[in-house]
């Protein structure tokens, strides 16, 4: 039986790359739209690409790589762009996280 790869897998990486560093981008200057809130709707936030860089094999620590995911360092994210959380909000993104869990 052949498998079929994943057509994204055929994607070379300099295109990759460039939509991922667009898509970074687009979130530093989208800074309304919370990480709160991009957890509840899909589950993954500006925080998780970092972690996900690092997985990829970015040798920065964890510190250094959400800066260079939000332009800035975490704590002075958090003081100029961070909102407080709703009970609301927690509620989805707990409910859009579950949803991540591969069994």
């Amino acid at each position: 039986m052949t498998t079929i790869a994943d057509p994204l897998d055929t994607l070379p990486d300099e295109v990759a790359a460039a939509a991922f560093r667009r898509l970074v981008r687009h979130l530093r200057h989208r800074h309304d739209a919370q990480n709160i809130d991009l957890m509840g709707l899909s589950g993954f936030c500006r925080n998780c690409l970092a972690d996900w860089i690092r997985d990829a094999g970015y040798e920065g620590d964890k510190a250094q790589a959400r800066a260079l995911i939000h332009g800035m360092a975490m704590e002075d994210w958090k003081a100029t762009r961070q909102t407080p959380a709703s009970d609301e909000q927690l509620r989805r993104m707990e409910a859009s996280v579950a949803k991540n869990r591969v069994e």
